[in-house]
């Protein structure tokens, strides 16, 4: 786990909200705080893909919505002429990328053994820091999937043109 500061509040956000530049990961939950506090679960209800008369059934891919699918109403929450008081989002790399990482990494761990690489951004009112985490199915002494995820996420901010500090 590590923490990044953002040094560049303003590029992330365009990037965040106005590009497809995060477009590899889910949307676990958000909590929004401009003039009220909007709370996002973004667990799949499964019960609305189903059971209409009219519907083919077909169920997204995830267990969360896809950060693509929700950055827009999460852009419509936070855009205006105030800064938001604070907000968070908790976002989980997509499956199939998590095993590209620990395959790419020789990881003797494998996506069963992983329940995500998890990403925490958080902002204050004025700092904004990106928190790595690794969700594991059960506790696993090897902290190989911790690091590969940790690079990963470093490489990913530099590919981005994202400035930051690691704390």
């Amino acid at each position: 786990m590590k923490a990044y500061q953002i040094k560049d509040v303003k590029n992330f956000m365009s990037r965040l909200l106005g590009s497809g530049a995060f477009d590899s990961f889910l949307l676990a939950e958000a909590s929004i705080t401009t003039y009220n506090t909007f709370v996002i679960d973004g667990h799949i209800e499964k019960g609305f893909f189903t059971g209409d008369i009219h519907d083919d059934n077909i169920l997204p891919p995830y267990e969360f919505s896809q950060w693509a699918d929700m950055r827009q109403i999460c852009f419509d929450l936070i855009k205006g002429k105030r800064t938001p008081v604070n907000f968070k989002l908790v976002l989980h790399l997509k499956p199939e990328l998590v095993n590209e990482i620990l395959q790419n990494g020789n990881a003797s761990v494998t996506l069963s053994d992983i329940k995500a690489f998890v990403l925490n951004i958080k902002y204050d009112g004025s700092m904004l820091t990106c928190i790595t985490a690794t969700a594991f199915y059960a506790f696993l002494p090897d902290k190989t999937p911790d690091k590969l995820w940790d690079d990963s996420f470093s490489r990913f901010l530099l590919e981005k043109e994202i400035a930051f500090e690691e704390d």
